[in-house]
Parts: structure tokens; sequence; C-alpha cells
């Protein structure tokens, strides 16, 4: 049975995420995303707009010297929504990032509109981003 077209568009999200191509990235957001990332690191809010946002992603590439990187498990996807659990991990200032992470959005009309992180750890999190 073939992925629901949200899970599609959410995977090639990450492949793209994960090979730096943050143009194909933004592609697949609307103008008006909003980003949410828990926590209380310089990375935590809401972000709004997609130049906004791949900033945000482009910022955790170069502080961790592109090591920061999502292993997707799974996606899950229906007409409006799309979630994907998977492990986070990165390197910056001596310091190790590993844990377990959700990410679900709102998808309309082919594109991310809404996304909020989970993180398993927000403390360890914090931590690495301190």
């Amino acid at each position: 049975m073939a992925d629901h077209p949200n899970a599609e568009l959410f995977r090639r999200g990450y492949t793209a995420f994960q090979a730096g191509d943050l143009d194909t990235v933004r592609s697949l957001f609307a103008p008006d995303i909003e980003w949410t990332i828990p926590g209380r690191n310089r990375f935590s809010g809401v972000h709004r707009g997609t130049d906004d946002v791949i900033n945000l992603l482009a910022q955790q590439f170069q502080e961790t010297n592109g090591t920061f990187r999502v292993e997707v498990h799974d996606i899950l996807a229906n007409d409006e929504h799309a979630v994907a659990l998977a492990t986070t991990s990165g390197e910056r200032n001596d310091k190790k990032l590993s844990g377990r992470y959700t990410h679900v959005a709102h998808i309309k009309d082919g594109k991310l509109t809404e996304s909020w992180i989970v993180d398993e750890n927000p403390y360890a999190t914090d931590e690495f981003w301190a």
C-alpha cells in the first residue's frame, strides 16, 4: 500500500533536510508557516514565515558543524496532518544530543502550515543548545 500523499511530502522534507537541501525544504512550507519549538533555549518559541524557519534550520546545521540529524523511524499521515517519529542527534561544544523526537504538522494544499516539535527530554535539548 502506498503512503498517504502527506506522508510522502513529510518524508521528502526529511530527506532534503538530512541532505542540507534547504531550498527543497522551503518549497514544502506555506509562506506563513508557524514552527513551534518547546523549551527554554534560544531556538524555543514560535518561528513564523519561511525565512525565519529556514534560518532556524540553517543555524542548527551551522552550530553543530552539520552533525545535527533527525533519523526518521516512521511517518503517519492523513488529509490534514503528518507525524514523524524519530531520533535526534548532534554534537556541539563538546556536548552530545541523542533522544527521541516527535514532529506533528498541519498540512494544507500540499504545504506545511504549522509544526510542533516534541522532544522526549526537553531539559537535555535545552542544555545542548545552551
